[in-house]
């Protein structure tokens, strides 16, 4: 029978980082492959087998309940292998329609898939991170990558001011993390997290900590793009190639709502130290931002024409949506926000998905280029209906599954009913919003009449990559325990 000990058996000591250091060889190679080749479809096969293969090794480690760790700054355990299987899933979709895509870079696209891996790969050090120092260095390899990534599609200006935006404030975010993360240093004498929180737990409050959680909540509240920190996601979004923004919806995002869990909840709920450190106090100041990002986000998504810029300000509801893990702190919370995390790489993955479809089929980005597209596109007009329905919460499609968990969390807690039903009932009355700018779409594509009514023919990637999205948005509906177990454990592992 094939397990874990194949891992062990090929990378030894560096078993938990096995499927990190697959992605890392890929990126290493994509460049020489191109330049070798100068073929595109052989550096996307070759992206591909990488991924596929760190893929099946994940899922070895994670089926065999595989745990272990390397030099005190790495472990893998259930809530990495869950972590890690989301990044892999959404590099995979992103690394599959990038050769069809006509916004992708043609000239440097061997430097474009390295950058892709690279991207995961530190998205996926954050998963497995059990230190400030890889947390820190994870989250800006991804980051960094990122912008290099956005700047890529050189056919347009937007692109260029996307990126210097993104840098700019990408730069301002890194500031203020590694200040908080210094002055946690500095407050506990340690940047092992397990140990931070065992030092912690014997202290009383002071000013160096509360500092530290401040500037730290600002940074990562830049990477997931929490209001007021959000002003950079609807023009990067808008700018960057369109695989390159469901990377960033999808992918990019949850790595900041890792370190938050990885630090926070560790700190806060692990090591039980509310008598010190004042635990109810932490969890108003991010319901209170949940409640904001959540309904900003949808308020002002209703005035946008442009579809990327809609989807980026959905995007901003739905990192409300799952700060409420932040709020209740607790582990059913936890798994709740996780599987809504999984939901949200389909149905956000495949809208961006659509959009890119159509753009590389010659459609435009305002909502009013998809009027009649029911008509010269079934398929992709359907697919996208379910997508949005999915977001705003419609049953019984895997958004309504996944908000039903993250939502009752906030309202019971083993049987008894919690302090936050006001903040549910906000996410609640913020999903009802939502229906109103999705439907938009909707009807442009059902109702209203096209200038054309001429068939378009999808790139087969695109179809392929959409039918996988909306194949789980479907299954993760109605039997959401397919995912919703393995989150479970991936929180009883982190808070356990």
């Amino acid at each position: 029978m094939i397990n874990s000990s194949i891992v062990t058996t090929i990378f030894g000591d560096f078993a938990p980082m096995a499927p990190m250091i697959l992605m890392i060889i890929g990126a290493l190679i994509m460049p020489a492959i191109f330049f070798a080749t100068k073929s595109r479809a052989a550096v996307t096969g070759a992206t591909l087998a990488v991924i596929a293969i760190s893929l099946i090794f994940n899922i070895l480690m994670m089926a065999d309940g595989y745990q272990g760790g390397y030099a005190d700054l790495f472990t893998y355990d259930a809530f990495a292998g869950v972590m890690i299987l989301l990044f892999q899933i959404v590099v995979l979709l992103t690394a599959m329609v990038s050769l069809s895509s006509s916004e992708t870079t043609r000239l440097h696209y061997g430097a474009f898939n390295s950058l892709l891996l690279a991207a995961a790969t530190g998205m996926m050090f954050v998963a497995t991170a059990s230190d400030l120092i890889t947390i820190f260095l994870g989250v800006e390899l991804a980051s960094i990558t990122s912008y290099v990534l956005v700047a890529m599609k050189r056919s347009d200006p937007r692109a260029a001011e996307a990126a210097l935006k993104y840098v700019i404030i990408g730069g301002l975010s890194t500031a203020l993390t590694l200040y908080g993360l210094s002055m946690l240093y500095g407050v506990a004498g340690t940047t092992n997290i397990a140990d931070i929180a065992v030092a912690l737990s014997t202290q009383d409050f002071s000013w160096a900590f509360g500092i530290a959680m401040i500037t730290m909540i600002a940074g990562f509240g830049f990477k997931i793009a929490a209001v007021p920190f959000h002003m950079w996601a609807p023009d990067v979004y808008e700018g960057a190639a369109t695989p390159v923004s469901m990377f960033l919806g999808t992918g990019s995002k949850k790595v900041g709502f890792i370190a938050l869990f990885k630090i926070f909840l560790v700190i806060f709920v692990a090591a039980n130290a509310s008598a010190s450190f004042a635990t109810a106090e932490m969890q108003y100041v991010f319901a209170i931002i949940a409640a904001i990002t959540m309904t900003v986000g949808n308020i002002v998504a209703i005035a946008q024409n442009n579809i990327k810029r809609m989807l980026a300000y959905s995007s901003i509801a739905q990192a409300g949506y799952i700060l409420i893990v932040m709020a209740v702190m607790t582990d059913y919370a936890l798994a709740s926000g996780m599987f809504h995390m999984f939901t949200h790489v389909f149905m956000k993955g495949g809208a961006f998905l659509v959009v890119g479809a159509l753009i590389t089929v010659g459609i435009g980005e305002k909502i009013s280029d998809y009027q009649g597209l029911a008509k010269r596109a079934p398929f992709i007009a359907f697919a996208m209906m379910v997508f949005l329905f999915s977001l705003a919460g419609i049953p019984p499609l895997a958004g309504f599954t996944s908000k039903l968990f993250l939502f009752s969390s906030a309202i019971y807690d083993g049987g008894v009913m919690t302090q936050w039903i006001w903040l549910a009932f906000i996410a609640i009355l913020n999903s009802a919003i939502s229906l109103y700018y999705y439907t938009r779409v909707v009807r442009a594509m059902y109702v209203d009449k096209g200038a054309s009514k001429e068939k378009i023919k999808i790139p087969a990637a695109f179809t392929i990559a959409i039918a996988f999205c909306l194949v789980f948005v479907v299954i993760l509906g109605v039997y959401p325990q397919l995912i919703m177990d393995f989150c479970a454990d991936a929180a009883s592992a982190l808070l356990g």
